[in-house]
């Protein structure tokens, strides 16, 4: 079988893709799988992310008030060792930014937050998480990628979302039917030397993980 790869420009059916964080609100519309923000890092800021050391970049994972984020964003960072200077406070404030925007999508009074360093194959099967919806933006490294399947089968075509790009994705709790056969994966990077930097962001009912 011969695979399709591509980054988005445009998307598959079903999944809403806007040059602004108000189109992320597709994700209500009938038949809306997900919707992706289409923006461009800062090349400074991209640089800088990039260059960092694996090891000082944050890695966490918390469940918080969403009033909370920017508070402990920058907790995070300290404990992880990311340098403080313009380009962390540029990562804090917009990780604030899209957990507002998000809590604005999908009310919740918790918010499950991590930030995954990945330098390997993980969750690389494509799959639909178990959860109502799911924020994913790649910092750094290839975006998640994503694809219609009919049969839960890998999909023919897949799509990249870009680097810096929040997608916004139903997950199997979402109340629609039928389901759209839209399913997501981390891409395989083994062997490649790559590290990505991923913020995944969860809607809560309770701070014990209640979904």
């Amino acid at each position: 079988m011969t695979l399709v790869r591509e980054i988005v420009e445009d998307a598959a059916i079903g999944v809403g893709v806007a040059d602004a964080p108000e189109g992320l609100s597709a994700i209500h519309r009938p038949g809306s799988a997900a919707a992706i923000w289409r923006r461009r890092p800062l090349p400074g800021f991209q640089s800088w992310i990039d260059a960092l050391e694996p090891e000082r970049l944050p890695k966490a994972r918390v469940i918080l008030r969403p009033a909370n984020v920017h508070e402990m964003v920058i907790q995070i960072c300290e404990a992880s060792g990311t340098p403080d200077c313009t380009e962390r406070e540029r990562l804090v404030d917009d990780v604030t930014a899209l957990a507002d925007i998000f809590i604005g999508l999908m009310p919740a009074p918790y918010l499950r937050l991590r930030f995954d360093v990945v330098t390997t194959n993980a969750c690389r099967k494509f799959h639909i998480d178990a959860i109502t919806a799911r924020l994913i933006c790649t910092y750094r490294g290839t975006g998640t990628q994503y694809g219609i399947s009919t049969d839960g089968a890998e999909p023919r075509r897949i799509f990249t979302v870009p680097t810096g790009a929040p997608i916004l994705l139903r997950g199997t709790l979402w109340p629609e039917r039928p389901k759209s056969g839209l399913l997501h994966r981390s891409p395989p990077i083994a062997g490649t030397g790559e590290t990505r930097l991923v913020l995944v962001l969860d809607p809560l009912l309770s701070p014990e993980g209640e979904v």
